[in-house]
């Protein structure tokens, strides 16, 4: 009996060892950039530490990059202060360490302005009529507060928390209303939460909290096109479904001919990419196909799948940026873990006409990924200025980076 005990033990381990080798080697064996440290640090690889003729990151003719702000580990949102004298040049969300830091056009921190004590704080939005009301979302709530004085932090609005993806994102719209992006409790599900996998618009007081877009499994970042003022988001689609599906993605969101009466689905989780039904997760049958427009939106723009696409940034149609650039869309990919060979770690420029129609893809920054698959930073937001500057804030390497262009 004792032995036939003991053998149960052995096969019992021994399949649990099975189990998470098959698993590692189908879903973890590019893991290494994300969780090893970088080989050495990107501060000491930039100009001047090193000849630009060496450096790593590789940009296009008449671009340069230089380190603009270090030691910010997590540090994930920027929001232009617009060179506020009390408030700053920029802000960013240091995710990770539960803080939100103002930085001066140096790169420096602001004395006595860091917000901290914060629970996973992620978006940031600036209340376009009220430069000193600054808009916080943490996981489990939106926030406002009056900067310089004695007001403390108002929650406007309650937001579910726990399991899956944990970061809100948030921006006022075109019509002064602000928007929050709340992603999946899981890989893929159905959820059990309503209010997940969905974009919100509400008044600047929290009032009026309405469904706009649903079937978004993880708009991360989001940005309104200057022309056409449509929000364009990048998203990721699900794990665990090889090397090269599903794609990740970029959405053009609009809300139905009424929100009140239908909200436009993405698709999550029955339908990825261009309306192409997961039949590994939803085993129903239908009628018809449950993936098709109007009942599902399609992808606007299928980017290779784990590339993680974040931050997204329009190039704006200034005499500061190259003619060629105009209306172009940059997004940053931070990078996957889901893969086994790496993909991503770079910043690509999609190449589009006024209107948003694309012209094709290049890479515009790569370099962070090294030859032997270690990573010396993830790419996460992206801030653009009118007068010829980029900021890219960098979570792996705590560090943003400043990006001129001089013809």
């Amino acid at each position: 009996m004792r032995k036939l005990f003991l053998l149960g033990i052995v096969i019992f381990i021994a399949g649990v060892t099975v189990f998470w080798g098959v698993y590692y080697w189908k879903n973890l064996r590019g893991v290494g950039p994300v969780v090893l440290p970088p080989p050495e640090k990107i501060e000491d690889t930039l100009p001047p530490a090193r000849n630009t003729t060496e450096f790593p990151l590789k940009l296009p003719d008449g671009f340069s990059i230089s380190l603009f702000a270090k030691d910010l580990p997590g540090a994930r949102v920027m929001l232009a202060t617009h060179g506020h004298p009390l408030l700053g040049f920029i802000a960013v969300s240091q995710t990770s360490q539960g803080k939100v830091t103002f930085l001066d056009d140096q790169g420096k921190v602001v004395d006595g302005l860091t917000i901290e004590n914060l629970r996973k704080p992620h978006g940031l939005a600036r209340d376009p009529l009220e430069p000193f009301e600054f808009y916080i979302a943490e996981e489990h709530r939106i926030s406002r507060i009056a900067l310089y004085s004695d007001g403390f932090m108002e929650k406007i609005a309650d937001l579910p928390a726990g399991g899956g993806h944990f970061t809100r994102t948030l921006g006022f719209g075109p019509d002064g209303r602000l928007y929050v992006s709340i992603g999946s409790s899981c890989n893929v599900c159905n959820e059990k939460d309503e209010r997940r996998a969905k974009i919100y618009s509400m008044n600047k007081d929290g009032s009026d909290f309405e469904e706009f877009a649903r079937g978004l499994r993880n708009a991360v970042f989001f940005a309104w096109h200057p022309k056409t003022q449509k929000i364009w988001a990048t998203e990721m689609g699900r794990d665990e479904l090889g090397d090269d599906l599903p794609p990740d993605e970029i959405d053009i969101v609009e809300s139905g001919p009424s929100t009140k009466l239908r909200v436009n689905n993405y698709g999550w989780p029955i339908c990825y990419g261009r309306n192409v039904h997961d039949t590994d997760f939803d085993k129903n049958t239908y009628i018809r196909n449950p993936c098709e427009e109007p009942f599902e939106i399609p992808s606007y723009i299928d980017i290779p799948a784990h590339s993680a696409p974040l931050g997204l940034a329009f190039i704006p149609a200034t005499e500061s940026w190259p003619k060629e650039y105009w209306h172009d869309l940059l997004v940053a990919y931070h990078g996957s873990w889901n893969r086994s060979v790496p993909t991503g770690y770079k910043i690509v420029r999609f190449k589009l006409d006024e209107n948003g129609i694309s012209q094709g893809v290049e890479d515009f920054i790569s370099g962070w990924l090294t030859r032997d698959n270690r990573a010396l930073g993830r790419p996460v937001d992206i801030l653009v200025q009118p007068d010829g500057m980029m900021y890219i804030s960098d979570d792996k390497a705590g560090v943003i980076y400043k990006v001129t262009y001089k013809p």
